[in-house]
């Protein structure tokens, strides 16, 4: 498992986190450690969830993933 901190623009409130918490809970084999504004800890096997992933999920919630 692989531990990584993401850097997420444009959230700004608890909704915001909600929102990105519930995005990334949808990835299977994710483990979704915190979510704050503006960053989330995650957990992951790194051969079957890349940073696309990620990005694709944080996209759907209406963000945008700065760096993983």
């Amino acid at each position: 498992m692989k531990t990584q901190d993401l850097t997420i623009q444009g959230m700004s409130c608890g909704h915001c986190v909600m929102s990105v918490k519930k995005e990334l809970g949808k990835i299977p084999g994710l483990k979704v450690e915190d979510v704050q504004i503006g960053k989330a800890r995650v957990s992951f096997d790194d051969t079957k969830i890349t940073e696309q992933d990620l990005s694709k999920a944080i996209e759907e919630a209406g963000y945008t993933l700065v760096s993983a």
